[in-house]
């Protein structure tokens, strides 16, 4: 994997989430917490063996394959399952079908991106965690658009139609790099903070124990890592292809 600045230190304290989450969220299936000797941390659905190499794979067909003395750590654990326990807190609903394919997604998450200096696969994974790329979603709480702006937020962020994708993306991206800042690029406590808010992590000095806010962290983060895995995946077969001769 390579490095990508601030990205990259979005990519490492994956594990305290995990550890935290698997204490007390219903469990979907097994998944294994990877830590590597370049400090990344990795969250693979199992891993295959060959030799002196080892596949770790995001689900069934993305994977990063390394060095079996890469593998500094690792841990078992189990993947949560979505559940609801935030206290009012409801699965988003889309009013009408408006939903964006991921090249139209990865497109409009381009600009807050870059003007944010967030890689665009943590956005879109928060994206498909929040709305699953539906538009028009919106919660029983009042929660709006493709990264689930409240009125009130949305309002103080200049946001003047949630539903307007670009500036619901937009509000929702500054959103995000204002609590990374504010717990210093700490992304398990940004992301925590953004699905019960900062005044729950500030309270309880870390995640809050709410079974749906331990399950968002780490299905959020896990999204991110299977993203990453496949983008080098597609690098690397990119690459291969330039340096084969044609025959």
């Amino acid at each position: 994997m390579v490095g990508f600045g601030r990205k990259t230190r979005l990519l490492r304290r994956v594990f305290p989430v995990i550890a935290l989450a698997s204490l007390a969220i219903p469990c979907a299936r097994a998944a294994e917490h990877i830590t590597l000797a370049n400090g990344f941390d990795l969250i693979c659905d199992h891993r295959v063996a060959d030799g002196s190499r080892v596949r770790l794979y995001m689900d069934d067909s993305n994977f990063v394959e390394v060095d079996a003395a890469e593998i500094t750590e690792s841990e078992h654990f189990d993947l949560p399952a979505i559940a609801s326990a935030v206290p009012g807190s409801a699965a988003p609903q889309p009013m009408q079908e408006s939903k964006l394919s991921d090249a139209e997604l990865h497109e409009l998450l381009a600009k807050p991106s870059a003007a944010h200096n967030l890689d665009v696969d943590l956005l879109a994974s928060v994206v498909k965690q929040e709305s699953g790329g539906q538009v028009r979603a919106i919660s029983r709480t009042g929660a709006q658009g493709l990264m689930q702006l409240m009125p009130g937020t949305a309002a103080g962020l200049g946001v003047n139609d949630a539903f307007a994708p670009g500036q619901n993306v937009s509000g929702g991206t500054a959103y995000l790099d204002s609590l990374l800042k504010r717990y210093h690029d700490n992304l398990a406590l940004a992301l925590a903070a953004y699905n019960a808010g900062p005044g729950a992590v500030d309270r309880w000095h870390g995640i809050p124990p709410y079974r749906e806010t331990r399950a968002y962290v780490a299905r959020v983060i896990h999204e991110f890592n299977r993203r990453i895995a496949a983008r080098g995946k597609t690098s690397a077969v990119n690459l291969a292809s330039a340096v084969t001769p044609n025959r």
